[in-house]
């Protein structure tokens, strides 16, 4: 089969299209034909590789999977070949007590399709039977793909972590990346007043028609200070943070008394700064997200089926573009999702 494979770490130029063998099935898994793969930050990671990380090589990242299943291991019950399925990015022992208590993303075990096991980014990606999900038949094949990972992620911040309110504010940071997209959508989904950050007037412009109901550039506006300008000084009840480093300091500087910032990433750093008088003096709640669960995947593509979520596609390109693909992700050109897709 064709696959897009990394020998070594580095820039764009490290993925090759290139045969490779068949995934061999173990008993209870299923091999699925891919249709789509859609892309994230996670894959730009893999492939440059990260600092303590051993990636296997050579190694098929891509994480955002849609496809029909082509083949069932014996002891697969509940999906049959010719199934259009999404799978859920999250692999798990199954095992465990976490897993037993349907809190899968806290699986010590914990790894997703395409970062220390291979992934979509191939003609056929092998997963566990509990990882195929429904598919959304109002969707095509790369609206499809643009949905598991970032739509639950922003779930699992917002309504696991941040326990979100009808009626409070949330800064969504980034509108224009996956995460932010979903976010803005999931926020206004449980009633909330949002305000969103992007670094181009075209992208604010594609967060207002999300649904944001205040923008601000990031590039011209100090975010902290639009905030507190926004909110008659009060500041906001949620941050969803997964830039980093950047933008750190005035995501807290926009909290609201007790209000709470959930961060999921550090994608411009991690090594950021905390006064922790700030912190104690405003009550404020620093809250670590992690993927999510099957269950809550199961939600969200529930809503994504009727219309209620919608996944926002930016490019597809077809599989053996992929370095194009990254090029354009790595310079933050896309609003919402790069997907490929296998012919």
């Amino acid at each position: 089969m064709k696959a897009i494979v990394i020998h070594k770490h580095g820039d764009p130029s490290v993925l090759r299209y290139t045969d490779v063998p068949e995934p061999v099935l173990r008993h209870n898994e299923v091999l699925v034909r891919v249709r789509a793969c859609a892309l994230n930050h996670l894959d730009l990671w893999v492939r440059r590789g990260l600092p303590g990380v051993a990636i296997p090589l050579p190694h098929i990242p891509g994480s955002d999977v849609a496809g029909e299943v082509a083949k069932v291991g014996p002891e697969v019950s509940t999906v049959h070949v010719g199934q259009k399925v999404v799978l859920a990015p999250g692999v798990t022992c199954g095992k465990c007590p976490a897993c037993i208590a349907g809190q899968d993303n806290r699986c010590r075990n914990f790894t997703n399709l395409g970062y220390m096991i291979d992934g979509g980014c191939a003609e056929y990606v092998r997963a566990p039977e509990v990882n195929c999900m429904p598919y959304p038949e109002n969707l095509d094949w790369p609206h499809a793909a643009a949905v598991p990972l970032v739509f639950l992620t922003a779930w699992h911040m917002l309504v696991n972590r941040a326990q979100l309110q009808p009626g409070e504010t949330v800064l969504v940071l980034a509108a224009g990346s996956g995460v932010g997209s979903a976010a803005i959508q999931i926020a206004k989904f449980f009633g909330a007043r949002v305000i969103a950050t992007a670094g181009t007037d075209e992208k604010l412009a594609k967060a207002r028609e999300l649904g944001a109901d205040e923008v601000i550039h990031h590039f011209i506006m100090p975010i902290s200070k639009e905030v507190r300008r926004l909110t008659n000084n009060r500041g906001v009840d949620v941050v969803v943070e997964h830039v980093g480093a950047a933008t750190w300091d005035h995501s807290l500087k926009s909290l609201a008394p007790s209000g709470r910032l959930v961060t999921c990433g550090a994608t411009t750093g991690y090594d950021a700064k905390l006064d922790i008088r700030f912190l104690f003096s405003r009550q404020l709640s620093i809250l670590g997200s992690y993927m999510g669960t099957k269950d809550e995947l199961r939600k969200v593509l529930n809503l994504v089926a009727q219309g209620r979520l919608r996944p926002a596609v930016d490019k597809v390109w077809s599989l053996h573009e992929c370095a194009t693909a990254h090029n354009y992700l790595e310079n933050a050109k896309q609003f919402g999702k790069v997907v490929l897709t296998v012919p």
